[in-house]
């Protein structure tokens, strides 16, 4: 990860630049640089990870424009050589150093071109021109503001913002921003021609494509690890990984120490594909002291992003302490293409696709927040093949009568795609745990108990009302808001709600976002 930061001003104050610049740069704890263009101020803070040299320091000039980029380009080097060909020269081996050709050549068209994962701001000086651009599912974080004149300020992160705006809102996934404008340049639900193919083709569809955008992320300069939990989708992205790397790779689980779920599923995947594997066993202890770190990292009140993250967090870390990793790889985003536990409630097919194009448009504000955040805030990247561009479009234009469950297995399609020697059968058709759950039940409740004690009954009620915004209705939740409000104050905009069930479908009208209070949950939580 990096982390970048632009103040589109001549007035902007630099020492206030620098200060909330800064909150971030254990996203790019390698090298650091802001220059003044003569129209505001750019950062970057760089975490090396394709083109370790110098020369992949940014800001990259040329011609009077600057670019600041947080991302990977995919297929960057057939790019480079074609731009080398109209006369391009590079000085680095960094894949984001195509980007200002790219903009020279195209404008904003390049945006639409791009198979990457980024966010980038670019200042034009020959008219005074700011430009700004995210990817079209949002995994790599960006957010705006104004300053009290009216100038937009950009960010890597929300906390890079606090106290040189009054509100700061995402920057909205698959748009750019020029000359005061949002102009959205592709959205990743909108289906042109469903597939109506049939089920074996879809499925030799899902392996070919989910395998190539694995293959594209396997690239890195700098060493690479996998997040393993034992579920479905993690134990894929590892087992393919393997399969094309053809060497060991270096997983990583976390369990609670009297009752974790995952663990012993992860470590039948670590043994199946012969991975160097590492167990990370917390405690209740470990679960509270790391409370408030985690929400002041996401920058949200969510009650399942703050609880699947703290797991999350803490693995992490313990990478990061213990290992030379810089990039890992993860398993978010395939429930928003192919199902959660509680989709299988889905009135139709019509209403299942509807949810999904909903998750997918908000994954910015939860799964994928919370991966970003809790692997940069400890100076690693994520990558998310699931969220490969090609392969997101390609699922979410299948017939939605095929993605919901007839098949009396949730996620059918992704299984059936990969049945055959990748992992063991019981793995492959392993039913979906939540993170959360997983990790071990009795985190959540040792936090939803710890929440008890902090609050009487009487003062529960009189501080949720305070709250006329995604107001607080549990103890846990009222927590999580105020540990929030003390890191963001009056920043809610930010988050859209709470992540919960489709309250409108039968059997999904509960109190807490856990699976486990789902009718269906059967043998998820053993």
């Amino acid at each position: 990860m990096c982390s970048i930061m632009g103040y589109c001003s001549e007035n902007a104050d630099y020492d206030l630049f620098k200060e909330g610049f800064d909150r971030t740069i254990s996203r790019g704890p390698d090298h650091s640089k802001i220059i003044d263009t003569g129209f505001g101020l750019i950062g970057f803070h760089r975490l090396a990870i394709m083109g370790l040299t110098d020369g992949g320091m940014q800001p990259f000039m040329s011609e009077d424009q600057y670019l600041v980029c947080n991302g990977e380009i995919y297929g960057f080097r057939p790019i480079k050589k074609a731009l080398m060909r109209k006369g391009y020269t590079f000085q680095s081996e960094s894949d984001c150093e195509i980007l200002l050709p790219m903009y020279q050549e195209y404008g904003t068209d390049m945006f639409k071109k791009l198979d990457a994962e980024f966010a980038l701001i670019i200042f034009d000086s020959k008219n005074h021109s700011y430009i700004a651009a995210r990817d079209p599912i949002g995994i790599r974080p960006l957010y705006y503001g104004y300053d009290k004149d009216g100038a937009i300020i950009f960010a890597s992160e929300a906390k890079n913002l606090i106290g040189l705006t009054d509100k700061i809102m995402p920057f909205p996934p698959g748009y750019y921003f020029k000359d005061g404008k949002f102009v959205c340049y592709r959205d990743i639900t909108a289906v042109d021609d469903v597939c109506h193919d049939d089920l074996e083709t879809i499925c030799k569809n899902i392996h070919d494509k989910l395998v190539a955008g694995i293959k594209k992320r396997l690239d890195s300069d700098a060493p690479l690890g996998f997040l393993l939990s034992g579920g479905l989708d993690s134990s894929l992205v590892c087992a393919v990984s393997a399969k094309l790397l053809k060497k060991p790779i270096r997983t990583f689980a976390i369990g609670m120490q009297k009752d974790a779920i995952d663990l012993k599923y992860a470590r039948e995947v670590a043994d199946y594909i012969g991975s160097e594997h590492t167990e990370i066993i917390i405690t209740k202890e470990d679960v509270l002291n790391a409370l408030p770190d985690v929400v002041k990292a996401l920058g949200t009140f969510d009650i399942t992003t703050i609880r699947a993250s703290i797991g999350m967090y803490l693995i992490c870390k313990a990478i990061h302490e213990t290992t030379d990793i810089r990039v890992l790889l993860t398993g978010e985003i395939s429930d928003e293409l192919f199902g959660y536990k509680y989709t299988d409630f889905a009135p139709s097919p019509q209403a299942f696709q509807e949810e999904s194009v909903k998750r997918v448009h908000e994954l910015h504000m939860y799964d994928v927040l919370r991966a970003d955040r809790c692997i940069s805030v400890h100076s690693m990247e994520a990558r998310v093949p699931f969220g490969d561009l090609d392969f997101v479009s390609y699922v979410m234009s299948v017939d939605p009568s095929k993605k919901v469950n007839i098949y009396n297995k949730g996620k059918y399609l992704l299984r059936h795609a990969f049945e055959g020697d990748y992992l063991p059968y019981d793995i492959l058709m392993r039913e979906k745990a939540a993170f959360s759950d997983a990790v071990g039940h009795s985190m959540v409740d040792e936090l939803k108990a710890y929440a008890e004690t902090v609050y009487t009954d009487e003062e529960f009620e009189e501080k949720c009302a305070s709250y006329s915004y995604a107001a607080p209705f549990t103890k846990e939740s009222l927590l999580y808001r105020e540990l929030f409000e003390k890191f963001y104050p009056d920043q809610p905009q930010m988050i859209v709600g709470f992540w919960m069930p489709n309250k409108d479908w039968e059997g999904c009208d509960v109190d807490d976002p856990s699976a486990r209070v789902l009718s269906n949950y059967g043998d998820s939580g053993k």
